[in-house]
């Protein structure tokens, strides 16, 4: 069984891939990084997560 993810991780996501699509890649420490600039998440773990889901869903849409 895979992890569920919240609600706010798969919504700010979405907002993100819609406004800055070109901005992310496959890679997780790029876009751990470029989530923190765009994003007013404060924790790790937050943009950590954030940055897990991105990843994955960049990687499946490719």
């Amino acid at each position: 069984m895979g992890r569920i993810r919240t609600s706010f991780t798969k919504r700010l996501v979405n907002e993100l891939l819609e406004k800055h699509r070109s901005v992310f890649n496959d890679d997780f420490n790029h876009n751990k990084i470029k989530i923190q600039e765009l994003s007013s998440v404060k924790t790790k773990k937050v943009r950590n997560q954030l940055a897990g889901y991105l990843t994955k869903k960049v990687k499946l849409s490719n």
